[in-house]
């Protein structure tokens, strides 16, 4: 039997070795999924999904020492920060039983017109069917709770294939779905091959397709989705901020810091791009690079790290590479720049890289800030929104109109007004736009995608 080896992106030593599936064992996890939502009478009541949620936030609540550890183990996710994650994860579970409530349709008006007389209307939600989510590592249980939670809530069996580097916390999580009374098959994990994976993925059986990762991979899949599966893709983006010249510097170094350096900068909407007026520039891109010289990196274990490594040595060596090339065409740098291991490198701060470098047109996914100077926020603007990418931007500013005028301009699916792009909690609508992503993720609009509109018009003299 073929087995995948979860490693410890921090030293490479093995964690765990795990069973790796083929495609018959896909075809078994459809076919029981498939099953379960063709039999009407084997689904599950509201009051039936929601209990199984509140024990399971229950459950969470009791291990998160233990779920904090696994995450940060296997996805180097820094302790502190994943202990927030489990804590955001059980928050997830809550939020997802308490929308349960408001799957739900209304009233349609007739009698409009004489051809609509004696009719009453009204729309109810089903669940879609059978969701296949692909999840990514940098959050390993957090995406599992929106990959799996919001399906389970929405009344829909699910089958998961977590990223093939952190699949520890997404079994760990299933079985503590099971042990709070998930009935078996309503949620099922593949740990599979690529093959095996993609087929997963275009089954016709598939009502609902959720994946979280690379841009090439999300479109390559959908193009093979069969007819009438419905899909969310969220890709990467670059994140742009455009900082005014009326900001308080102390103020707006600490969040751009968090934005640009959380998680070793491996998060989709990490602060990439910072666009700052002319005559603020220095002192901001200084300031950021003071900060992130102070950074402790380090084990994700020790409780004192503020920046764990990078998934894999190759995406180390990756970051190093643009960055270097940013360097030798005329980018300044500020700070960082080196590797300290074969996973963990340096914080780093560039000071006007070239608009045409990798670290200006491609997604870093590592622990780089690019600061660039403007004078006309136009131009800063338009530079922002000049590439193929977009998902979450920012702009720092003290002065309403231009917050909302950059708003109104910032190409992306959100903006924070004097906050990071990384913010985000998971009640609200988050997904990227154009080649960015499709369709929108957190768990009430998760939920709301997995189920689908059915009406019912009811004809009778009496009405």
């Amino acid at each position: 039997m073929k087995t995948l080896k979860v490693l410890s992106p921090f030293d490479q030593s093995v964690i765990e070795e795990i069973p790796l599936v083929g495609k018959q064992e896909v075809d078994n996890a459809l076919t029981k999924a498939y099953a379960l939502f063709e039999d009407q009478s084997s689904w599950l009541p509201p009051h039936e999904r929601i209990a199984i949620l509140e024990r399971t936030a229950e459950l969470m609540q009791g291990r998160v020492e233990e779920l904090t550890l696994r995450a940060a183990g296997e996805g180097g996710k820094p302790y502190m920060d994943s202990k927030a994650e489990v804590l955001r994860a059980i928050n997830g579970v809550k939020i997802a039983a308490h929308e349960i409530e408001n799957l739900k349709g209304g009233q349609i008006p007739m009698g409009l017109t004489p051809a609509s007389e004696n009719r009453w209307a009204f729309t109810m939600r089903e669940p879609i069917g059978v969701v296949a989510s692909v999840s990514a590592f940098n959050h390993p249980l957090n995406l599992t709770i929106h990959q799996t939670v919001t399906a389970f809530a929405a009344g829909c069996p699910v089958v998961i294939k977590p990223a093939s580097t952190t699949p520890l916390s997404c079994i760990a999580f299933v079985e503590i779905l099971k042990e709070a009374g998930m009935p078996e098959d309503w949620c099922q994990v593949v740990i599979s091959d690529r093959e095996a994976s993609e087929m997963l993925v275009t089954d016709e059986r598939v009502n609902y397709f959720s994946f979280i990762g690379s841009a090439k991979v999300g479109w390559y899949l959908k193009s093979k989705l069969s007819p009438g599966t419905r899909c969310a893709l969220e890709h990467g983006g670059a994140a742009p901020v455009i900082v005014d010249k009326n900001v308080n510097i102390s103020e707006i170094l600490p969040p751009l810091a968090k934005g640009g350096f959380y998680h070793a900068g491996q998060v989709c909407v990490s602060v990439q791009r910072v666009f700052v007026e002319k005559s603020k520039v220095n002192a901001v891109a200084n300031g950021l690079a003071e900060i992130a010289k102070k950074l402790v990196v380090g084990d994700p274990l020790d409780p004192q790290t503020e920046v764990g490594p990078l998934i894999q040595p190759k995406e180390l060596d990756r970051v190093e590479a643009w960055v270097n090339e940013a360097v030798e065409a005329g980018a300044e740098l500020l700070c960082g720049g080196k590797r300290i291991s074969d996973s963990l490198y340096e914080p780093t701060v560039l000071l006007n890289p070239p608009a045409d470098a990798k670290v200006s047109t491609l997604e870093i996914f590592g622990p780089v800030v690019c600061v660039y100077s403007y004078t006309d926020r136009a131009e800063a603007i338009k530079m922002a929104n000049a590439l193929d990418v977009h998902f979450q931007a920012s702009v720092f500013t003290k002065d309403l109109d231009v917050a909302m005028e950059s708003v109104k301009l910032l190409n992306a699916t959100a903006v924070m007004v004097n906050d990071h792009t990384a913010f985000r909690v998971d009640w609200m609508p988050f997904g990227g736009r154009d080649a960015s992503g499709e369709g929108m993720g957190g768990i009430p609009y998760s939920m709301h995608e997995m189920t689908r509109e059915k009406l019912m018009v009811i004809k009778s003299d009496l009405i």
